[in-house]
């Protein structure tokens, strides 16, 4: 089972390795990353994607984790309303005649392209891991030079009378 976990940690040096060394300590491979600066640039947003069959050695890994000072605030949205997405850009061959192909196919999806040159487009794409990997099947009978991901981000879903600050 995967599981979608969001740190609010301090923005130092060396705490990505104590939080991703506390992870393979326990045998957990972390299957996706994302960390950024939040509105606070001495705060740091993490969205850690791990497979774990045992969700026991998982809450002791959490356990660990608010023991370490930098870690401010943990969350399991595994079981939590949240909404999560995935950036893809994708290299694709592309001629003329594909163009309006391509461009039907990118309209089911949210999808554009961002850039194109004579043989090649380089397509942007937002969505569910599962959309995303939809449209990377599809987009195979273009074929696909690069591809890059980054990796799941998440945030809770909005509570009921929750407010703008």
């Amino acid at each position: 089972m995967k599981h979608t976990i969001s740190l609010l940690v301090e923005n130092k040096f060396g705490v990505l390795a104590r939080i991703a060394g506390l992870f393979s300590a326990r045998g957990y491979n972390i299957a996706s990353l994302a960390v950024s600066e939040t509105l606070d640039p001495s705060i740091s947003y993490m969205t850690v994607v791990v497979e774990a069959k045992d969700e026991a050695v998982l809450e002791q890994v959490k356990k660990q984790l608010n023991k370490l000072i930098d870690i401010i605030t943990i969350t399991d949205f595994t079981k939590k309303e949240h909404i999560d997405r995935e950036l893809v850009l994708v290299k694709v061959n592309y001629t003329a005649k594909d163009k309006a192909k391509l461009e039907g196919l990118l309209d089911k999806y949210v999808a554009k392209i961002i850039e194109h040159k004579t043989d090649t487009a380089i397509i942007e794409a937002v969505g569910e891991q599962a959309q995303v990997k939809q449209l990377l099947e599809a987009l195979q009978q273009f074929g696909i030079k690069e591809l890059v991901r980054t990796g799941r981000i998440a945030i809770a879903g909005i509570q009921k009378g929750e407010r703008n600050a």
